[in-house]
């Protein structure tokens, strides 16, 4: 999957070919999306598009990950939400809450009501401020109690929602990375990924999402499946009202932005579950 500016590689290594490229990539989406030691030999924008094309593989196997801990919790009796609460703790933990961090980032830059330039200031400082904290709350509010609705209702139904949101919280961040969403700074993340998955890929990559939380879905009976299918779908279009917004704001993404547009189509998504649940 070449870059769709055609750029030179970065980073020093020489092009490969696709399969080295997609597996390069598969190494680099797991070592940035995943607190997992993972290194990519080669590391360029061609890589950086597979990488990004794969992200929503990577969230599927973090949701299953995490489904396990839900199981686990519930099969000792432990009551939904709290199930729930480990579950969603279990994914900040093997992301190193570098999603988290890029909401809290993006709500107070977005929240600072400041220029471009001073939100992505903001952006850039360590510390959180009231409108990340607020967002944080909120957001890990709903995700849990999202979560914990559909466990109480279906332990089997609850795993399926979970992987099916978090691989649609990876991939909005697949779509961000199409051609014409700019970087909003020169360097960092946001610049190296930017425009280097193709819209053909992503649309794959939607399909495939789809098609895996439906019959993840299974799980909980038809009718969620169904469900499954449309949570899928419908965060990244949660996402992209997000990305709009930030694109007018700060002219571009950055990785704090991928991380937000993870965590809000992950949320919208657990939300459209809990809504079929009840």
């Amino acid at each position: 999957m070449p870059p769709a500016d055609g750029a030179e590689p970065a980073g020093g290594g020489s092009r490969g070919g696709p399969l080295r490229d997609c597996l390069d990539g598969l190494r680099m989406a797991g070592g940035t999306l995943t607190a997992v030691p993972v290194a990519a030999p080669r590391v360029d924008r061609a890589v950086a598009g597979w990488a990004m094309a794969l992200a929503p593989l990577v969230g599927a196997a973090l949701g299953t990950a995490a489904a396990a801990v839900l199981a686990a919790a519930l099969l000792v009796g432990l009551p939904g939400f709290l199930s729930a609460v480990l579950a969603v703790g279990s994914l900040a933990l093997l992301t190193r809450g570098l999603h988290l961090d890029g909401l809290a980032d993006l709500a107070d830059g977005l929240g600072s009501g400041r220029p471009a330039e001073g939100a992505l200031e903001i952006m850039r400082r360590s510390d959180i401020g009231p409108f990340g904290v607020i967002t944080l709350v909120l957001v890990l509010l709903i995700q849990t109690a999202a979560l914990g609705a559909v466990a109480d209702s279906s332990p089997a139904a609850a795993a399926a929602a979970l992987v099916a949101a978090a691989a649609s919280g990876r991939l909005a961040i697949t779509w961000a990375c199409t051609p014409r969403v700019p970087s909003a700074r020169p360097e960092g993340l946001g610049a190296f990924v930017s425009g280097t998955v193709p819209y053909w890929a992503a649309a794959a990559a939607t399909g495939a999402v789809v098609a895996v939380s439906a019959l993840a879905g299974l799980a909980g009976g038809g009718a969620f499946a169904l469900s499954c299918a449309l949570a899928a779908a419908a965060g990244p279009a949660a996402a992209a009202l997000l990305l709009a917004r930030a694109l007018r704001r700060t002219g571009g993404i950055t990785g704090d932005t991928l991380g937000a547009l993870s965590e809000t189509a992950t949320t919208a998504a657990l939300l459209v579950t809990a809504a079929a649940a009840a």
